[in-house]
């Protein structure tokens, strides 16, 4: 061994041995909170017009699962992928359907919608402006140079609402709401997706962590609309997709907040509902440091409407997988 080798070697085990391990706090199972909490107006009135209920909802999604075994295959392979339990997507799948849309009868179904979008002429834009020209703008210039595609578009996002959201910007007024509202649902504003009901924001977010697993998977741009509603809307995709920004929640809660949600499919459901993972992550770290200074017990991630759902039904979802 050289005496540089020996020098390395020394120097790694120093660091090593001054190096604290970090061991997340895990949210145990079950839910934090003992009844339900507020269900919003829109799913209710969207429900109502559809003259049908949750219970119905539910039993629709849970039956779709239970009879189509290449479903949960495709579930169970996407989880695997990614290190997660499939309760996780399972969960996803469930909450969305009950909540948001009503669940096809079959998967075929899925795979015919999805071939729909690539023959259409789609492009990310508001009022003849690309997404893509907002971007190259100035103010935008900071997030290019960040790694993942989770920060960069995550960073485009926290400029699009500090200096553009409501404002006048040169002469043109921008709206006041969500970049991904205004720039990436161009046929259906406000609405998501597939099976598992993306939106094409969060599918550019994750790209390059599905890439990761799935190098196959296309290379997803701003610049080809199509091929990104054809990815979300695609239910092997999809399914790829969902496990990927699943593995970035419970990644970012251990990293960010101090705790492992892995055990508990009610609160990353909660999180695939409320999107805006880091952000979350970063405000209930900065809650719970102010609380222990103050003498008090830190927060648990908790659920919301749709994650208490999951973890209520959690014994009868574990049956299929």
């Amino acid at each position: 061994m050289t005496r540089f080798s020996i020098f390395f070697a020394a120097l790694v085990f120093a660091i090593l041995q001054i190096t604290p391990s970090f061991a997340a706090s895990v949210v145990p199972p079950g839910n934090r909170n003992a009844t339900q909490p507020k269900i919003p107006g829109g799913s209710i009135k969207r429900t109502k017009a559809r003259k049908t209920t949750f219970d119905k909802k539910y039993l629709k999604i849970r039956n779709l699962l239970a009879r189509d075994k290449k479903l949960r295959g495709k579930i169970n392979s996407a989880a695997k992928a990614f290190g997660i339990d499939p309760i996780h997507i399972a969960g996803a799948l469930v909450g969305e359907h009950t909540y948001n849309v009503d669940a096809y009868d079959r998967l075929q179904n899925y795979y015919t919608k999805a071939l729909s979008y690539l023959g259409q002429s789609l492009s990310f834009e508001y009022d003849g402006v690309s997404v893509v020209e907002l971007i190259n703008q100035p103010a935008f210039k900071k997030c290019g140079s960040l790694r993942s595609d989770y920060d960069k578009w995550t960073c485009r996002e926290s400029v699009w609402n500090t200096a553009y959201r409501g404002k006048t910007v040169a002469g043109k007024r921008w709206p006041n709401s969500r970049f991904g509202r205004v720039f990436f649902q161009p046929l259906y504003a406000g609405q998501t997706f597939g099976l598992g009901q993306l939106n094409p924001l969060t599918a550019l977010k994750v790209n390059d962590l599905v890439r990761s697993k799935f190098p196959r998977e296309p290379r997803l741009r701003a610049t080809r609309a199509p091929e990104v509603y054809n990815t979300i809307m695609e239910p092997d995709s999809t399914l790829i997709y969902m496990a990927a920004v699943l593995r970035h929640s419970i990644d970012v809660y251990r990293s960010t907040a101090g705790y492992d949600i892995s055990q508990n499919p009610g609160v990353t459901a909660t999180l695939y509902n409320l999107g805006n993972v880091t952000i979350r992550a970063r405000q209930l770290a900065a809650k719970n440091k102010r609380r222990k200074a103050q003498g008090k017990a830190a927060l648990l991630p908790q659920e919301n409407y749709y994650g208490w759902l999951i973890n209520d039904k959690l014994s009868d979802l574990r049956t299929l997988f």
